[in-house]
């Protein structure tokens, strides 16, 4: 087997990964070998792209996870109870086998008053609460996109709200997938990985290395221009866009493989340089994502 089948092998294998999870867990879920767990879905400080993003879904879709993969006990956005009805549901899967994925960043300031999520019995339930609270007692915590992973957008520069991202503020690991947002497969075969198998294998970083082990860079479609030294000078131009800011070369993740919008098309092929919203530091660190002449002698 030379270079290029090793490679087109494994990049078939990684774009196969989750629907063959997801297969595997669908089959014990039906045998009865695995059973189903509670999933606490907690919005903070951010703008629920995580969410819309799973409700896009498709292999499976939404639907399947909350009848098949998992009880979603509590997300503010999708549930009927409201109120302290909601927040009742909350404090009930504390002493249960619980699963939380978080999204949005957590807000600090002046004790985590700038995000409450909830009122109980007239105290406030602040966002910063709620995650340290549930955090300790959940089998497993999962930030999911770049707020939760690594404060994201909602802790940029001026950061007013003092956001911090959810490790910060647990002494646990937790499982990270960063990206603004998280692409719904990363959320759904990391679930299927912990109902099928418990711990899923991380990086340094705590990321998945099932999504998050190759470069965008590596497996791009225009990889082969970057070798030639074919460069994009403008928005546009169908060749590499490295000499005008893609940060492909710095972000770790699979969108080359994964796509988005239901696997049809992905930013690089659509002429747009990646902005690197998958890596951390994003955006303050990846800014400007335009730029022109980045190699240019000084």
């Amino acid at each position: 087997m030379n270079d290029l089948e090793i490679f087109c092998h494994g990049y078939e294998a990684k774009k196969k990964s989750v629907s063959s999870l997801i297969d595997k867990a669908r089959a014990e879920l039906e045998a009865g070998n695995v059973s189903k767990k509670n999933l606490v879905w907690l919005e903070l400080t951010g703008c629920s792209g995580n969410i819309i993003s799973l409700l896009d879904g498709n292999n499976p879709d939404f639907k399947y996870l909350i009848t098949d993969m998992a009880n979603l006990v509590y997300n503010n956005s999708l549930m009927t109870a409201e109120g302290e009805a909601a927040v009742m549901k909350l404090l009930d899967t504390v002493d249960t086998e619980f699963i939380l994925a978080v999204e949005g960043a957590v807000a600090t300031k002046n004790g985590g008053l700038y995000n409450i999520i909830g009122r109980y019995k007239g105290e406030a339930l602040t966002a910063l609460k709620a995650v340290k609270m549930l955090g300790e007692r959940a089998s497993h915590v999962i930030a999911v996109g770049a707020c939760a992973v690594h404060g994201g957008v909602s802790a940029a520069r001026p950061n007013l709200a003092e956001c911090v991202d959810v490790q910060s503020v647990l002494n646990r690991k937790v499982i990270k997938l960063p990206g603004c947002p998280c692409h719904p497969d990363w959320f759904f075969g990391t679930l299927a990985h912990i109902l099928l198998y418990g711990d899923i294998e991380l990086d340094s970083k705590d990321r998945p290395l099932l999504f998050y082990s190759n470069l965008i860079h590596d497996l791009c479609s225009r990889r082969s221009f970057f070798n030639k030294g074919i460069f994009a000078t403008k928005l546009g131009d169908s060749t590499c866009m490295f000499k005008i800011g893609c940060r492909g070369p710095v972000t770790r993740v699979d969108c080359p493989v994964r796509q988005w919008n239901g696997y049809v098309n992905w930013p690089i092929e659509d002429n747009t340089p990646c902005i690197g919203c998958a890596q951390f530091g994003f955006p303050d660190q990846m800014e400007p994502f335009i730029r022109y002449d980045t190699t240019r002698e000084v």
